[in-house]
């Protein structure tokens, strides 16, 4: 019998397009104490551009990374390069006003031409086009937030207008469209503008993983591996802050995991970036491929990390939709990302605190980091170069904003205290059945643990508690991964860490 189109997109390995159409990267590990001007912690789009920036400044920068560079959030996107941020004008004018909400678009717009002059200082070829952006809706009920989302966007000088039809095979109430936005293959762009910096005297270390800043007249930034550097500046730009500094960023922040397909379908799509406005979030754009067939890169599927029971139904219903709507005929590549959403919904970029003047932070970008990560770079250049940045106040971290963060902050918190005390209740079985590929908790020697079988019938078991702040994980069925529900942190089957807050792996028990 053949196979379906389900079964044959899982018959593939998990793994985003924008890795396997790209080499691999082999930067060495750092192995021994060096000093440094900057010192740029973490290898993905916004540390990259970062360095970049200040490169082109004058300064002596590295840039260290956890695993490899542009693998983790910036190899796992959808790569828009758009001020159109869903909707989210209307209620930036009642958060900032119209001036805080025109800087926001302002500076957003003068990151997507940042990003086009570098392409064209560097003649890097990744797949760059300017493309109109927008966000539809199916739902006459919603037209009214779709029309208030142009207005409002218009009234601070934003390229808006309103789209009654659009050239999708499904019909659309209307849309918001912010014209000459932009898409790209964002490794393509990374590892040659990598290239550039490390050519220039730049230097990356990979494996390389940092543990904590002591900050006196210059920072020292310790690893795991036993090395120290030092530096006048640290950029913290590793998706979630390895280092708080007491800046509370774990109750401040919550992370949600969201799903993507690149597949092969009959039906052209001509032009555009398109993002449903209702649930289940539905978001589209072409890419050329490498045999020079296009494909479309659809996504969606939200949930808060480590919360969902069986993530596989999220890819399911994803090829459903590829299926149904557009007539897909192949699925070679599924992935999925995990972003950080700051409570107020307005990223957290420069000063990691108040009084610490010498280190920075970028994050919480909201599944918008292609282009907020080069604001980021843009703001944070210009704190350390001219002392400022006209855009500083609208994200900076030690901003105190109740009114807009309360709800958020009340409600992710109180998920917090619900999943650290739930996980500890759970009483998992006591004997191990399971099958190969299959993770679940038990029980071993009496304690609550986590056990995966590899297709040999090897068996790993875990300790399930988190190394962050000791919440239960949860098995991840789709990604054969163990995720945190309380901050996200993300282990591979064996424990080794993916992704932080956690900077330990889980215990070994077998």
């Amino acid at each position: 019998m053949p196979q379906n189109l389900i079964e044959k997109a899982f018959s593939r390995p998990v793994e985003s397009y924008w890795i396997g159409s790209t080499p691999k990267t082999d930067y060495p590990e750092l192995n021994e104490n060096i000093k440094t001007d900057i010192l740029v912690v973490g290898g993905g789009i916004t540390g990259i551009a970062t360095a970049y920036l200040l490169q082109k400044e004058g300064f002596d920068v590295v840039i260290i990374d956890a695993n490899r560079i542009v693998h983790s959030t910036s190899g796992h996107t959808t790569a828009k390069i758009t001020s159109l941020h869903s909707i989210k004008y209307a209620k930036l004018i009642k958060q900032l006003g119209e001036e805080g909400a025109g800087k926001y678009g302002e500076v957003n717009e003068k990151a997507i031409s940042t990003i086009e002059d570098i392409i064209k200082e560097s003649s890097i070829q990744c797949d760059f086009s300017r493309q109109p952006n927008f966000v539809y809706t199916k739902e006459e009920q919603y037209i009214n937030v779709i029309e208030e989302e142009v207005n409002a966007a218009k009234s601070i000088g934003l390229p808006a207008r309103y789209e009654a039809s659009l050239p999708l095979p499904f019909p659309v109430q209307g849309a918001v469209c912010f014209d000459n936005q932009a898409q790209f293959h964002p490794r393509k762009y990374l590892l040659s503008l990598a290239d550039i910096f490390v050519k220039n005297g730049g230097h990356i270390f990979e494996n390389t993983v940092a543990l904590d800043i002591h900050e006196d007249r210059e920072c020292t930034t310790s690893t795991r591996n036993g090395f120290r550097i030092k530096s006048d500046k640290v950029i913290i730009a590793s998706h979630f802050p390895f280092y708080d500094g007491w800046g509370f960023y774990s109750a401040r922040m919550f992370a949600e995991r969201s799903y993507a397909l690149a597949v092969k379908s009959p039906i052209n799509v001509p032009y555009g970036m398109y993002i449903s406005y209702e649930e289940p979030t539905r978001s589209i754009r072409t890419q050329p491929g490498e045999d020079g067939s296009q494909l479309l890169i659809l996504s969606g599927e939200h949930h808060k990390t480590g919360e969902d029971k069986n993530e596989k139904e999220n890819y399911i219903n994803l090829i459903k939709f590829a299926e149904t709507d557009f007539k897909a005929t192949e699925v070679p590549y599924r992935w999925s990302a995990q972003d950080y959403t700051v409570m107020n919904e307005i990223p957290f970029i420069g000063h990691i605190t108040g009084n610490k003047m010498n280190i920075f932070v970028a994050t919480g970008f909201q599944k918008w980091g292609m282009t907020t990560s080069h604001v980021s770079a843009m703001i944070i250049r210009d704190i350390i170069t001219n002392g400022k940045s006209e855009a500083e106040n609208i994200f900076m971290p030690s901003r105190f904003t109740p009114a807009s963060s309360a709800k958020n902050f009340i409600k992710e918190n109180l998920d917090v205290v619900d999943n650290l005390i739930s996980g500890k209740l759970e009483s998992p079985p006591q004997e191990l059945t399971i099958e190969p590929g299959e993770g679940k908790a038990i029980k071993y020697d009496g304690k609550k643990a986590g056990a995966y079988m590899d297709n040999d019938g090897n068996i790993f078991i875990v300790d399930t508690t988190c190394k962050h702040l000791g919440c239960e994980v949860h098995w991840n069925s789709a990604e054969k991964t163990w995720d945190c529900p309380c901050h996200a942190s993300r282990y591979n089957y064996d424990g080794t860490v993916i992704e932080g807050p956690a900077l330990k792996p889980l215990d070994r028990l077998k």
